[in-house]
């Protein structure tokens, strides 16, 4: 009996088999170059308008009105902008916009995306349609206008919510995921006498955390950042958010009386550039805030999604 011995390809000392080559130095180099670059162009930037906002008076007026690296921690600017005025009347609207119209966005979504994803349900598919044209094609300016005026929403904070509280994008995210949940899950519950209700708030929700801070995340940035609205539907300053005030102030130049910073003598404020970088930083931080806690849901969804296959 014999036996024949089968060549296997050598492979060189420390190289895994299926696995590229490394790359060569030269290429790593540059690689290497042009990620510190980019990062250089994002973080400069973002730590000129923090240094800027805590500067002393002299340091600004010196630099020019932008300071890279301050001489030292000035808060100044920080607590004008803090200490009533219309910096903090916006930051209040926003907040009660962005917490408010993400709440009902949530709901309305998850519940018209759950209803879409139940084979049976009544009016599916003539909803499904309209959710899909919405996605191609958009009423317009006017019409929207004219829509909000006359259901007297005008110089109304539900005029920043309503139009815009359900996204035809995120009920379609949102209904493809809930079809994934395996029908034996739901099945079992109604076997066991759970309602509608009862199902979705019982079983369909905890199993969609991940999915739900993502689409959550993407309300709250989209009624954070929402300016344009605003300006459409707002003439009453008073009710004005934290990005129409960032626009006026900031992208326009516009500079801030003593009167818009809690009545503060003309001859106590911090410089206008200063000021405006306080109201810059104080626009960034609160979506650097929340960003931290809702990524442990991102990578939970993504490796769920792998299990899934």
């Amino acid at each position: 009996m014999t036996t024949t011995n089968l060549q296997r390809p050598v492979r060189a000392p420390g190289r895994s088999q299926g696995i590229e080559d490394n790359p060569a130095i030269p290429v790593r180099v540059i690689k290497g170059v042009v990620l510190v670059l980019c990062c250089v162009v994002v973080i400069v930037p973002f730590i000129g308008v923090i240094s800027t906002s805590i500067a002393s008076q002299a340091h600004v007026t010196n630099s020019g009105g932008f300071v890279l690296w301050p001489d030292g921690i000035n808060l100044d600017s920080y607590r004008t902008i803090f200490n009533g005025g219309v910096v903090l009347r916006a930051l209040g609207v926003s907040f009660v916009i962005t917490i408010g119209g993400t709440l009902i966005s949530l709901v309305g979504s998850t519940m018209l995306a759950y209803a879409l994803s139940r084979p049976g349900s009544f009016g599916q598919r003539p909803m499904l349609m309209i959710v899909l044209f919405s996605l191609l094609f958009s009423p317009g300016l006017i019409p929207n206008y004219l829509v909000v005026k006359q259901f007297g929403l005008l110089d109304s904070l539900l005029a920043l919510i309503l139009p815009t509280a359900i996204s035809g994008f995120n009920v379609i995210i949102l209904r493809a995921f809930f079809m994934g949940i395996p029908d034996s899950v739901v099945d079992s519950a109604r076997i066991d006498g759970a309602g509608d209700f009862r199902i979705f708030w019982s079983i369909v929700l905890p199993l969609s955390r991940a999915v739900l801070a993502v689409i959550g995340l993407f309300y709250a940035v989209g009624y954070w950042n929402a300016f344009f609205s605003a300006m459409l539907y707002i003439s009453d300053t008073a009710k004005w958010p934290l990005q129409l005030v960032l626009r006026t102030y900031v992208v326009n130049n516009t500079e801030l009386s003593s009167g818009d910073l809690g009545g503060a003598g003309a001859d106590q404020l911090p410089p206008q550039e200063s000021i405006q970088m306080a109201i810059l930083v104080v626009s960034l931080v609160p979506i650097l805030i929340v960003y931290p806690f809702l990524q442990r849901h991102f990578a939970k969804g993504m490796l769920t999604g792998a299990v899934k296959g």
